[in-house]
C-alpha cells in the first residue's frame, strides 16, 4: 500500500470527472434508445428521433453539468447536500429533453417514461460511482495507516460537536479515529456519521473497549466535558496510560481571522478551570472601541492576555510597554501573527523611570492605562524589599501622575490577594499601591487635586500557568523524576484561569464609577499537596512510588490562605454576580504622597529596616509570617 499512499490526498481532475459523467449519461441515453425501439416495436424512434435524442441528452446534459458545476465537488468530502445537486442536475436536464423532444419531435407516455427510466439510470451510475470510489479512497486510507504514526483514539460524547469533529478527523494523518464512547444508555448500538458509538458503564466495560479495539487516546471536544469528567473517564484514562487529548475552541480574533487550535493534551489548567465567566461583550467593546489603550507589564502573564483580548475589541492603538526584553520581543513576533491588522507600539521601559514614562505618555496620549507592571514574588521581594517598594509603589505611583497629568479617562490597576492582611513585602507594597491610587482618585473627586481620570482597582488571587507559578514548576519538577516540593501540607490557594481574569478586569473597569477596589469570586480554595499528588497522576506516576512529595516549610512571607474581601460583611454586590466592591479604609492624598515620598527615599538609599519599619506604620494589619521583619510588628 506505499504506492497508493502518496496518492490518497490528490483530488481527480475535473475534466476528467466532467467527461466520465458525460460518458456515462450518453451509454445511459443509447441503452434507454434500444429500450424503447425493442418494447415499441416500431422504426419511428429510430432516424431523426434518434439523432435528437442523443444529440440532444448529450448537449443539454454537458451545459447543465457546466451550469451546476458537478465536476467540481471533492468526492470524497461529498455531502447530502451535494446529493441534491447531482439529482437536480439529472432530471432538470431530461425535463429539458423532453422539451426539446415535443417541439421538434413528438412527445408521449412512451418518451415520457423512456426519460424517468434514463434520469434513474444516470442518477444511479454517476453516484454509484461516486460511492465506490469513497469506498474504495476508505480502504487504501485504512490500509496505508502507519500504525507507529498515527494514534487510534475515541471521541468523548456524542454531541453534535463531537460529529463535526469527526468530520475534520476523517482525513487525519495523526489520528486514526474509531468512534465515539459515551457512557449513556441511549447510545448504545447506534452509529454517528458512519461510525460506532461504544457505551461503558463500568472501568471493566472501559478497559475492555480500550482493549478491544487498541485506543491509545480518549479526545474531549469541550472543556465542560474535561472538568465534570475528572474523576470519572479521565481517571480511568490516567490509571491504564491512555493518553486525554482535548480539542479547544475556535478562537475569533479580529472578525477577519479565525484561528483553529489545534488538538493538545489535557492539562491540569483545563481539570482546575471553572465554567466560563460571561461578561458583557457589547459594553466592554463599545467602551474601548477606537481608544488608545496602554499595557504597563504588558509582556507578563496578565499583561500580555490583556492585549490580546483588547486586541479583538477593535482599540485604535495598542501601547506595550514592558522592560523584560525578551518576552516583549516574543510577544510582538505573536501579535504581528495573530493581529495583522491592529496598530501596536511595543516600549521597552520601566515605571520607575518618570523621564521613559513621560515620552510614552507624550507620544500616544492613551486614553485607558492598565496597570499591570509589578514584582509579585513573595520569598524574592521578602529579601529585596526596597526593590518591591521602588517597582509596586513609586513606580504605581508614576504611572498615576502621568495619568492625571495627560487627561487619561481611566487606569484600572492590577492588585492581588496579598493586598489583604498582608503578610510580606510584596502584597504589603501592593496595598500600598492600592492606597495612593484610592486616595488620589478620592482627592480628585473632592477638588483637592486637578484632573478627570477614574482610578480601579482589581484584586484576585494565583492565575493558572502564570510565570513562576507552582504548576509550571510542579511540571518541571515531575519531568526531572521528582521530588515535588510542596512548602506545607495545609497550605491552599485560590486559583484562576488568566483569562478569566482578565475578562473581569475590564467588566469591571467598564462598570466601574472610579475609587473602587474590585474583588473577584475565586471559587473554591485548593490544597496545593493535592494538586501536586493530582499533576504526578496525570504524568502517568504514583506519588510515594515513582515520585515523592516533600515538605520544605513555608517560606519567608508566606501564609498558609489568601483572603480577598469576597465576603458579604467585607464587599458590596455589583451587577455581576461574580465581582464585588471592597470596602476599605480611606486614606487622605497629602498624607498617602508625603509617606510614599519617604519610603521611595528609603527605597532608593537601601535602608531596609526603616522602610519596612514604615511600611508596618502606614498599613498596620501587615503582620509578618515567618520572616526575620516580624521583630518590627510590635515595635509598628
Amino acid at each position: 500500500m506505499p504506492f497508493f499512499a502518496k496518492y490518497l490526498n490528490k483530488y481527480l481532475s475535473y475534466k476528467a470527472i466532467f467527461l466520465v459523467d458525460l460518458i456515462m449519461s450518453a451509454i445511459v441515453s443509447v441503452g434507454v434508445l434500444l429500450l424503447i425501439n425493442f418494447f415499441a416495436s416500431s422504426d419511428y424512434y429510430s432516424g431523426p428521433f434518434a439523432l435528437w435524442w442523443l444529440g440532444g441528452s448529450v448537449i443539454i446534459s454537458s451545459l447543465m453539468m457546466y451550469v451546476f458545476r458537478t465536476f467540481n465537488i471533492i468526492i470524497r468530502h461529498m455531502t447530502i447536500a451535494d446529493i441534491r445537486k447531482y439529482i437536480v442536475t439529472i432530471l432538470l436536464s431530461d425535463v429539458l429533453l423532453g422539451l426539446l423532444l415535443a417541439v421538434c419531435c413528438t412527445f408521449n407516455v412512451t418518451i415520457a417514461f423512456a426519460l424517468l427510466v434514463k434520469s434513474l439510470l444516470t442518477a444511479f451510475l454517476v453516484l454509484g460511482m461516486r460511492f465506490a470510489l469513497i469506498e474504495l479512497y476508505e480502504i487504501l486510507k485504512a490500509r496505508a495507516v502507519d500504525a507507529k504514526s498515527s494514534k487510534r483514539l475515541l471521541i468523548y460524547n456524542t454531541s453534535d460537536k463531537s460529529a463535526a469533529t469527526a468530520i475534520r478527523l476523517k482525513n487525519s494523518k495523526r489520528y486514526d479515529f474509531m468512534g465515539f464512547i459515551s457512557h449513556n444508555d441511549s447510545d448504545r448500538n447506534i452509529q454517528i456519521a458512519g461510525y460506532p458509538v461504544f457505551v461503558y458503564q463500568t472501568e471493566e466495560d472501559f478497559v475492555s473497549i480500550v482493549n478491544r479495539h487498541s485506543i491509545s487516546a480518549i479526545l474531549f471536544v469541550s472543556e465542560k466535558d474535561v472538568r465534570e469528567e475528572s474523576s470519572g473517564i479521565i481517571k480511568h484514562c490516567t490509571k491504564h496510560n491512555l493518553n486525554t487529548l482535548i480539542q479547544p475552541p475556535v478562537d475569533e480574533f479580529t472578525g477577519r481571522q479565525v484561528l483553529q487550535k489545534p488538538i493538545r493534551p489535557v492539562q491540569i489548567e483545563d481539570l482546575l478551570a471553572r465554567p466560563e465567566i460571561k461578561i458583557s461583550l457589547d459594553r466592554i467593546r463599545n467602551y474601548f472601541e477606537g481608544k488608545v489603550v496602554m499595557v504597563t507589564g504588558a509582556a507578563g502573564s496578565i499583561g500580555s492576555e490583556l492585549c490580546r483580548q483588547l486586541a479583538k475589541f477593535g482599540v485604535k492603538k495598542l501601547v506595550l510597554f514592558d522592560d523584560a526584553e525578551t518576552p516583549m520581543h516574543n510577544f510582538r513576533l505573536e501579535l504581528d501573527s495573530h493581529f495583522p491588522d491592529l496598530d501596536f507600539a511595543p516600549v521597552v521601559g520601566s515605571v520607575r523611570h518618570e523621564n521613559r514614562l513621560d515620552y510614552v505618555f507624550r507620544t500616544w496620549k492613551p486614553q485607558v492605562v492598565f496597570h499591570a507592571a509589578a514584582y509579585k514574588h513573595v520569598p524574592l521581594m521578602e529579601e529585596n524589599p526596597c526593590e518591591a517598594v521602588f517597582s509596586n509603589v513609586y513606580g504605581t505611583r508614576l504611572v498615576a501622575d502621568k495619568c492625571v497629568q495627560y487627561g487619561v479617562e481611566m487606569m484600572v490597576m492590577i492588585s492581588t490577594d496579598k493586598a489583604v492582611n498582608p503578610t510580606n513585602v510584596m502584597g504589603c507594597s501592593k496595598r500600598l499601591a492600592e492606597i495612593y491610587v484610592q486616595s488620589l482618585g478620592l482627592a480628585i473627586s473632592e477638588g483637592e487635586v486637578e484632573g478627570n481620570t477614574k482610578f480601579v482597582t482589581t484584586r484576585f488571587g494565583n492565575v493558572l500557568g502564570s510565570n513562576g507559578s507552582v504548576i509550571p514548576r510542579f511540571r518541571e519538577q515531575i519531568s526531572h523524576g521528582g521530588p515535588v516540593t510542596v512548602t506545607h501540607p495545609e497550605i491552599t490557594r485560590y486559583f484562576m484561569t488568566i483569562p478569566e481574569a482578565c475578562r473581569l478586569v475590564m467588566e469591571a473597569a467598564t462598570m466601574s464609577t472610579g475609587n473602587q477596589i474590585f474583588v473577584f469570586d475565586m471559587g473554591d480554595p485548593v490544597k496545593i499537596v493535592d494538586l501536586a499528588k493530582r499533576m504526578i497522576e496525570q504524568a502517568g506516576l504514583k506519588e510515594g512510588e515513582d515520585i515523592q512529595i516533600e515538605f520544605t516549610g513555608l517560606r519567608p512571607g508566606e501564609k498558609l490562605y489568601e483572603e480577598v474581601l469576597a465576603d458579604t460583611e467585607s464587599s458590596d454586590p455589583t451587577e455581576h454576580d461574580k465581582i464585588r466592591i471592597a470596602r476599605v479604609r480611606e486614606y487622605s492624598y497629602k498624607e498617602a504622597a508625603q509617606e510614599i515620598d519617604e519610603l521611595t527615599r528609603l527605597s532608593k538609599a537601601a535602608q531596609i529596616n526603616d522602610l519596612v519599619k514604615l511600611m508596618k506604620k502606614i498599613v498596620p494589619e501587615f503582620k509578618s509570617a515567618n520572616s526575620r521583619f516580624a521583630e518590627f510588628d510590635t515595635q509598628s
